[in-house]
């Protein structure tokens, strides 16, 4: 899996402004979290959709970002939890064992 890794609040308006272009997925890790490790763990051995980018967020080193996406799109905060961007808003959210990349495949 090619995570980019999401750790400057700035890469939020380069995410938003690339939606238009191709889906952006961010992923919200708890590196805590059991959950969290065994859903990772999941998404990386599927095949992730082509033309999308994949973003990877520690979110207990960089909570002021995962508050920041709850902000710009409306998504409550949970962990694990995947979001789909697309035309600058959140079209998919799931958390928890919700999260599957058939079904995240399916909305890009």
């Amino acid at each position: 899996m090619d995570w980019i890794p999401l750790d400057d609040i700035s890469q939020l308006e380069t995410i938003r402004a690339k939606s238009f272009e191709t889906p952006q997925i961010i992923f919200k890790h708890s590196t805590r979290c059991s959950i969290s490790k065994m859903i990772l763990n999941r998404l990386e051995k599927s095949t992730p959709p082509s033309g999308v980018d994949l973003y990877f967020l520690d979110l207990i080193q960089y909570r002021n970002i995962s508050n920041q996406i709850a902000t710009d799109y409306g998504v409550e905060h949970e962990s694990p939890q995947v979001i789909v961007i697309k035309n600058g808003k959140a079209i998919y959210d799931a958390s928890h064992s919700a999260v599957h990349m058939e079904d995240i495949a399916a909305q890009v």
